[in-house]
């Protein structure tokens, strides 16, 4: 072996190649084996057999195994007949989405054998969609396996000519590729990304105007879709099918070269045609000369080879677009031009060496690192398309801002669905990148995997608290996109795209169910002293509405539960509280909860704002549920075994006097106490309050004054109109007796009108604006009152409901108009209870009514750097997020640098360069995008799966 040429030139070439080894891992070009292992399976997956970039590592294995064993297998069947049933038949199955396919035969197998309707599993309408899709495929897949074996047996010819059924499919196929590139490029709004569609609507600001004018692209793509799922697949095949090399010796090359081609037909069908075309037209032109490529090469060969090419050729281009954006970038910073600009000169004298290096990047499809994002650029080292290990969507960091993403994906993969069927997002390959904007959210898209009919995706979400690197980066996108979608109607029909430089290209608007988000400052409404004069006279209704509702419905739970149970047992009913996920506090936590509830509260009088403290996000409402807050100026007491231990921890806030609020003398007072009466009416028992609501806390005299406020009219009215009682037969006289009982109505006035001095303390003056945003908060003021209420949390978040729609009903009294009489306050307060959250935006409601999709949502607050309240209002509707294709490249190669910044040189300064804000690179953006921990999207989802038929 020592005198094999050959083995003595690979010992010369690696001897001088180890030297380098150090300095090419300090460049960060040599893989890591995990991407080395993954990057050599993809390559050969997607060129060699045909195959996709997979979802997941353990997809991308076991495909690549079935893949090579479908190879292996078709060079040792013996016949060319059942050799090209092997390769049409498994290609067209390896092309399916079988992991989905699978998992819905599990789930029918697992119904079928338990034999009931379970909840986990599919419904009917889910299940009869899916036998449909699989008949369907069983059809296509008998078609292909008929016309492929039909035509190899009869009308396979031993030589191609300009006659021959095969160029004949050959003239086909070009017809095809021309017309599903026209009917792909004039779904987007730019041809070649360079001038824009005169077909696509031109201002689109509302979804209905947008569908009404996209009506046509829409059946448009209809046609493209059935010539690209159905025409195109059965014409390639009938092409190969009529090959000669299918006729002659078995070989490697003709098992791998056709395996790969009958996949490509199913699993990426565009390329596929024009690899195909390309083929067949490069055949036809030199079909009478004696050249290497008709010589030696079947047509399997050719494929692959063409496909390699097409391949590394948008490679090349993508980059050398890079290359010219980044050295333009550095070119336009002012502030580093003079450094930059000696970089941009060697560039343009070494450009061949430049070039080298972007086509060695290209041949080994590894990203192009731009070293620092400068123009200094070196070759990365090879991996997946997916640039990072782990799991898809494992990982982000996730924050308040979070439910808004995951409120808007399931719409938005319903409206992907759509422009990728018409074809408006351009081609899907694997690896393409796509930014979507929308209000202050930016949605990142990237493609994962693709096959026959699926489409497999990842989408992120960026950070919603722009910074200024974000908002510079953020306006750059608005301004490429409102030059795309919002043209006057007079404009020039076929105009340029002056952003053609930048790594974003606008495609298309899709629209989406999401939550917009508007702030508006309430100055000369909540600061208005008739508002706030009226304020307090609406709480008395609103509470005395509230704790009617609440009692209605709690007594229809007990009626439902009193028919499922047997007489005589008891029934507690829990209802659901605001906050379902209760938090334990340590005793730390609650003193210094305490101390700052006081001191909140401790110069009201003098300053009529707010208090901010740095470092305070607590939500006092969460805790007041678990804990009972000590009156100030006593000894705090524990709960231990049901026993209540008078005990002063160490280091308590309580050992020393609290100056402000007064000790509680707790000897005899003139206390109000309500005597054991009988209902008047036999059926008032069903809206009486809880007992421990109807204990006293008031003194007589204070009761007695304030009863005078109770409005009698009201709360009849609210009786007569609850709908409930339906076991009664005459609900209207039931009613009316229980608004005449005396008794009830004296509970009612003692619990509304201790809310009422509870939400007010002492004082009975009216509210000021920073005692409404405190109250609203849930941080009440002290008064004699203010133990009673915290102790019962239920009957605390009713009245802290309450006074949260007060204070809606104030700002759209002011906005709207007034309250012309009680039916009309009765529909506001119930379509506050069905269609509105009112809360604050860090509570867990809050997130759930997104979730949930609650039409609107409400929440006060106040901005300390302008000094005045505001209200942020959601309201879910079905809006436009502009979409735009991302050069895939850009992405890559600021990923690469990246990874290698962190990784290899350990710069974690975090105001380095390479992540500040560059219009042209959206740098900023695309750091955010990686995956943690070297990135930072606050939401990113698991694969997706889309059907794209």
């Amino acid at each position: 072996m020592v005198h094999i040429p050959v083995l003595e030139q690979m010992n010369q070439v690696l001897h001088i190649l180890f030297i380098f080894l150090p300095f090419l891992w300090a460049l960060g070009t040599l893989p890591p084996p995990d991407a080395l292992f993954l990057w050599a399976m993809e390559q050969v997956l997607e060129f060699g057999l045909g195959g996709s970039s997979m979802s997941t590592h353990s997809r991308l294995l076991i495909m690549f195994i079935i893949s090579a064993g479908t190879a292996g297998t078709s060079y040792f069947i013996p016949s060319t007949t059942g050799m090209v049933l092997l390769m049409t038949g498994l290609g067209f199955l390896l092309s399916l989405n079988l992991s989905e396919m699978g998992f819905v035969f599990k789930h029918s197998v697992t119904r079928h054998r338990v034999g009931t309707k379970s909840k986990a599993l599919l419904s009917g309408s889910e299940k009869q969609f899916t036998w449909k899709e699989c008949l369907f495929y069983i059809v296509i897949l008998v078609l292909a396996l008929l016309e492929s074996i039909l035509l190899h047996h009869f009308a396979c010819c031993s030589k191609i000519s300009k006659n021959s059924p095969q160029a004949i499919v050959g003239y086909i196929l070009m017809i095809l590729l021309i017309i599903l590139w026209i009917l792909r490029e004039i779904q987007s709004v730019y041809i070649f990304g360079i001038f824009r569609n005169p077909f696509y609507p031109k201002d689109v600001q509302t979804v209905t105007l947008f569908l009404e004018k996209q009506a046509r692209l829409m059946k448009i793509g209809v046609v493209r879709r059935i010539l690209l799922n159905l025409v195109s697949p059965f014409a390639m095949i009938a092409f190969l099918s009529l090959d000669s090399s299918l006729q002659g010796l078995y070989s490697v090359s003709v098992s791998i070269g056709f395996t790969r081609a009958f996949r490509m037909v199913w699993q990426n069908t565009e390329n596929a045609l024009l690899e195909t075309v390309i083929v067949s037209a490069v055949h036809l032109l030199t079909s009478n000369t004696d050249i290497w490529w008709n010589r030696s090469l079947d047509t399997g060969i050719r494929l692959l080879l063409v496909g390699i090419m097409r391949d590394r050729l948008i490679q090349f281009i993508s980059k050398l677009q890079f290359a010219v954006t980044v050295l333009l970038a550095s070119w336009m910073e002012k502030k580093r031009r003079k450094s930059t600009t000696t970089l941009c000169i060697l560039n343009i004298v070494f450009s061949p060496f430049v070039l080298v290096v972007i086509v060695f990047s290209t041949l080994l499809s590894s990203p192009l690192l731009p070293l620092f994002t400068l123009p200094l650029f070196l070759v990365g080292f090879p991996r997946p398309t997916q640039s990072w290990p782990g799991i898809v969507g494992t990982t982000a960091c996730v924050c308040a801002d979070t439910v808004y993403y995951y409120q808007m994906v399931p719409s938005l993969t319903a409206a992907l669905q759509s422009a990728m069927v018409a074809g408006s997002l351009g081609l899907l390959l694997p690896g393409s990148h796509y930014l979507g904007r929308f209000q202050d959210r930016l949605i990142w898209i990237m493609i994962l995997e693709h096959g026959y009919t699926y489409c497999c995706i990842n989408i992120k979400g960026l950070e919603l608290q722009e910074t200024s690197c974000h908002t510079a980066e953020a306006l750059r996108v608005d301004e490429v996109f409102e030059g795309a979608f919002e043209q006057e109607e007079y404009a020039r029909i076929c105009s340029i795209n002056k952003h053609f430089g930048n790594v974003l290209t606008p495609c298309t608007v899709l629209p989406v169910k999401l939550y917009s988000d508007a702030k508006n400052v309430l100055s000369g409404i909540i600061d208005s002293h008739d508002n706030l004069r009226e304020f307090k006279g609406d709480l008395v209704k609103v509470l005395v509405w509230t704790l009617v509702q609440y009692c209605s419905r709690r007594s229809n739970m007990q009626e439902n539960v009193d028919k499922t149970e047997n007489k005589g047992k008891a029934s507690l009913i829990i209802l659901p509280a605001l906050n379902t996920s209760p938090q334990t506090q340590s005793p730390d936590d609650t003193d210094s909860l305490n101390s700052e509830t006081l001191d909140d509260w401790s110069d009201d009088v003098f300053d009529d704002e707010p208090i901010t403290k740095k470092g305070k996000e607590k939500d006092q409402l969460k805790i007041l549920q678990g804990i009972n807050l000590p009156i100030p100026g006593s000894v705090e007491s524990q709960r231990v075994d049901d026993h209540s231990v008078g005990k002063v921890p160490k280091n308590s806030p309580y050992e020393a006097v609290i100056l402000g609020y007064p000790a509680i003398d707790k000897g005899k007072q003139d206390m109000m106490y309500i005597p054991l009466m009988e209902f008047s009416c036999s059926h008032s028992h069903l809206l009486s309050l809880p007992k421990e609501w109807t204990s006293n806390c008031l003194p007589n005299s204070k009761m007695r004054e304030m009863s005078s406020l109770f409005p009698e009219d009201w709360y009849q009215f609210v009786l007569r109109q609850l709908k409930c009682f339906h076991s009664e037969e005459n609900v209207p006289n039931v009613l009316e007796e229980i608004a005449k009982d005396k008794v009830l109505k004296d509970f009612y006035v003692h619990a509304v009108m201790t809310c009422y001095f509870s939400l007010f303390g002492v004082d009975n003056m009216d509210p000021s604006p920073g005692h409404i945003l405190r109250v609203y908060k849930g941080v009440l003021p002290w008064s004699v009152a203010f133990d009673w209420l915290t102790e019962k949390p239920e009957l605390f978040q009713l009245a802290l409901k309450a006074f949260r729609y007060t204070l809606k009903l104030m700002i759209d009294k002011a906005s709207l108009g007034p309250i012309e009489d009680f039916k009309e306050l009765t529909n506001c307060l119930k379509e506050y209870e069905s269609d509105w959250y009112i809360g604050l935006v860090s509570d867990e409601k809050w997130k759930e009514a997104v979730l949930q999709e609650k039409p609107f949502l409400f929440s006060l607050g106040y901005d300390p750097n302008m000094g005045v309240y505001t209200g942020r209002v959601l309201t879910l509707q079905e809006l436009l997020i502009q979409v735009g294709k991302l050069n895939a490249e850009a992405v890559r190669g600021q990923w690469a640098n990246l990874s290698w910044e962190l990784l290899y040189a350990t710069n974690d300064d975090e105001e380095r360069y390479s992540i500040q804000a560059h219009p042209l690179l959206l740098r900023n953006l695309t750091i955010q995008a990686a995956d943690p921990p070297l990135g930072y999207p606050i939401y990113s989802s698991k694969p997706l799966h889309i059907h794209l038929f």
